[in-house]
Order: structure tokens, then C-alpha cells, then sequence
């Protein structure tokens, strides 16, 4: 699989990956224009929505409506030893609709912790980067 990186103007930087296009900026603090989430929000949505897929299949090969169903994720930062800020807890809370079978309520959280991009942050790849010249 590959994904290019492209950089149409400003400090904005898109990923593609076939024929989408995935835009992100920076926020007008950062010198951008804030037209798009930066990297890092996207980064952070992956993680909430990765675990929503699973929700969602689960709910879905169930038969379990998901009318009124929500994901709400909270992110917590710290300082770290060299004064860096860090990402230090994330949390992510499924809140059920009425009628949610209490049978499912564990699986239901075993499930969303399937979720594939928290399982690469729990097992990270080894990270290449070269250069090269034309």
C-alpha cells in the first residue's frame, strides 16, 4: 500500500491514497489557515472512529439499533520529563440508546477495544524515513 504526501500551498500537507484525498492544515496559531484538522486531529478522530466501526458492526450484525448512540472521547496531556506536552490518556465512553441489551454491555466494550490503530499504538511498526534526490 502507499499513500502520497503532497503539499498544496500554505502549510498545508494532503495525504492520498488512490482517488482520495485526505486535506489537512494547520490552525491560523499554528501559520495556517485552520481550512482543515492538522495531522494530529486527524490522528486523534482515527483512534474515536476506528473504535465507532466496531461499535457500529457489532450493533449491526446484532440486530441492535444505534439510534441515539454516541462515542464521546476525551484526551488528556501532560508534561513530560523534557517539558514537552504529551498526549498521557485517552478515554473513550460508548454511550448505549434505550433499549441497549445489558447481556452486551462488556462485549460491547471488548469490542470497540478491537479497534486496529489502537492496537498499532499498543504494537508500534518500526519507522523508516529516508530521502533521496531526483
Amino acid at each position: 500500500m502507499e499513500m502520497r504526501i503532497t503539499f498544496p500551498g500554505g502549510k498545508k500537507v494532503n495525504a492520498e491514497i488512490g482517488e482520495v484525498v485526505i486535506p489537512t492544515d494547520q490552525s491560523v496559531e499554528d501559520g495556517g489557515e485552520g481550512s482543515a484538522p492538522s495531522p494530529f486531529i486527524y490522528f486523534l478522530a482515527s483512534l474515536g472512529t476506528c473504535a465507532g466501526i466496531y461499535v457500529l458492526s457489532f450493533c449491526q450484525q446484532r440486530g441492535i439499533d444505534t439510534e441515539g448512540m454516541l462515542l464521546t472521547q476525551q484526551m488528556e496531556f501532560s508534561i513530560d520529563d523534557t517539558g514537552k506536552k504529551r498526549l498521557s490518556r485517552l478515554t473513550i465512553d460508548i454511550l448505549l440508546p434505550p433499549g441497549f441489551p445489558e447481556k452486551y454491555l462488556n462485549a460491547i466494550v471488548k469490542t470497540a477495544e478491537l479497534c486496529t490503530v489502537k492496537k498499532v499504538m499498543s504494537d508500534p511498526p518500526e519507522f523508516i524515513i529516508t530521502a533521496s534526490l531526483p
